[in-house]
């Protein structure tokens, strides 16, 4: 139970000065779950005025008390520690900010006011911990239990319930009884709370190792209603004879494969919502029904969601663009290079591997064994084929238009020939791609016949022949 220097010294120096002084909150759980916590808090029975006094160097700026101490130290996260007097709060009216802050007393009173018992630890700089509402106990039992009264506390602040969902997600923790019930009764509160808020957990559910699990969690407490509902419509959802999950099941089971890989969060959110256009595209019933378009309105659904949620706007067009091009079709022999160069138009080709790692989990979504497949690897193998310039003239530092102007003469088999002779030459002595030099080039070759010319051509061949063979071997092709 280590703290660090920077710590040690705050602790210390608020002691010193006459007062109690302790970390408080999620940085104690993580401190005894052996984990690096993110962010440091620190809580005492000084008032702001005073802790100004005991840290010269500091800011205070906010409605509850909190004095922001900076620091020299070598870890960004550390530059600037948050110490807050004990504090309880009034009535929330809106759910979401206390009426009131009022400094308390007592460490105690200061701890009760938090949200759950894992976060409502204490610890002073020898390392003792201050335990009112059994967290330890919670914290080795893998619980996550609101302090009190599990609808006070969400009463005071709605987003605890969401929450109450990613701790339990990330932690790998349970939730006790009473407090599952209190949001199961009061699940609606989260209207209360602002898209941003809201949009904010819901990332770090999605980025979480389980993030299929927190998902799911949501489902189960009714949560995801006021979150994405529109991936409600795919539960029970029967597939067509491609698919042995329903969509729902589908969704989230590719959801898992790309938190899984470690894929981005971009790949995460795409591969959740794929096939989120599904249901308002069925046609049918049973193992033969279709969803034609669901790649087109799943897009146009997936931009509305994620407006909803207030994403930033590259961000959102990057996903939609994974969910519009999700069905590209890569059947060997049947693809050409055109249409790969018209798919990375449409993509980008700074989007393209996020694209095929989507369908990975679509794949893998599906119930398919491999999620890489040899028709996957060659598509891979054509995109990297046409999305980089070939050994070609189009490397020179002069064009075809140069050569004419230098030696006066229309255009014509011979432009041809000199610009893959410079090439040839480029080739083995890439420092001569220099464009004075090039020009002076071309007045020497222009002496030379095209019998001659030609003979750089073959050096042309090989080094294609020798750029294709390495990348067949780098797909396995």
């Amino acid at each position: 139970m280590e703290l660090t220097p920077t710590i040690r010294t705050i602790l210390e120096t608020l002691r010193n000065g006459g007062h109690e002084a302790y970390v408080v909150g999620g940085c104690v759980r993580d401190v005894l779950l052996g984990r690096t916590p993110i962010d440091w808090d620190v809580t005492t029975d000084a008032v702001p005025e005073r802790i100004q006094e005991l840290f010269p160097d500091s800011f205070y700026e906010n409605a509850f008390g909190t004095v922001t101490v900076k620091t020299d130290d070598n870890d960004p996260r550390l530059r600037e520690v948050q110490v807050t007097p004990f504090r309880t709060e009034g009535r929330y009216s809106d759910k979401r900010h206390p009426d009131v802050v009022r400094f308390a007393v007592t460490l105690e009173e200061d701890l009760s006011r938090r949200d759950f018992t894992i976060n409502a630890m204490a610890m002073d700089v020898d390392g003792v911990v201050v335990d009112h509402f059994n967290g330890r106990h919670d914290l080795e039992r893998g619980i996550i239990r609101a302090v009190g009264n599990a609808e006070e506390r969400f009463a005071e602040d709605a987003l605890r319930m969401l929450r109450v969902v990613r701790f339990a997600t990330t932690l790998g923790f349970t939730i006790e009884t009473r407090t599952l019930d209190a949001i199961l009764h009061n699940r609606g509160w989260l209207k209360d709370i602002s898209q941003e808020r809201i949009r904010d957990e819901f990332e770090k559910i999605i980025d979480a190792d389980a993030a299929h699990e927190g998902i799911e969690l949501l489902r189960t407490t009714g949560l995801l209603e006021f979150i994405v509902p529109e991936l409600l419509e795919g539960v029970g959802m029967e597939q067509n004879l491609h698919h042995i999950y329903s969509v729902w099941e589908h969704n989230v089971r590719a959801l898992k494969y790309a938190a899984d890989k470690r894929y981005s969060f971009p790949v995460r959110l795409a591969s959740l919502l794929h096939d989120v256009g599904k249901p308002r595209t069925k046609r049918g019933e049973g193992r033969r029904c279709t969803f034609y378009g669901h790649d087109v309105v799943g897009a146009r659904m997936t931009r509305g969601i994620m407006e909803r949620l207030r994403f930033p706007k590259d961000l959102i067009d990057q996903v939609v663009k994974l969910v519009r091009f999700h069905l590209f079709y890569y059947n060997v022999g049947e693809v050409t290079e055109s249409s790969v160069r018209r798919l990375l138009a449409n993509v980008g080709p700074e989007y393209m591997e996020d694209l095929i790692k989507v369908r990975e989990a679509d794949r893998i979504g599906s119930g398919t064994p491999k999620a890489v497949p040899y028709k996957i690897r060659h598509l891979k193998y054509i995109i990297d084929k046409v999305s980089h310039d070939p050994v070609s003239v189009k490397m020179l530092a002069i064009r075809g238009e140069d050569v004419m102007r230098e030696l006066g003469i229309p255009p014509g088999p011979k432009i041809g020939l000199i610009l893959s002779t410079l090439l040839a030459e480029v080739l083995d002595e890439p420092e001569r791609n220099d464009k004075k030099h090039l020009l002076e080039r071309v007045k020497e070759l222009n002496a030379k016949t095209p019998e001659e010319l030609k003979k750089s051509l073959r050096r042309i061949e090989q080094a294609l022949e020798e750029e294709e063979k390495e990348r067949m071997k780098k797909y396995y092709v």
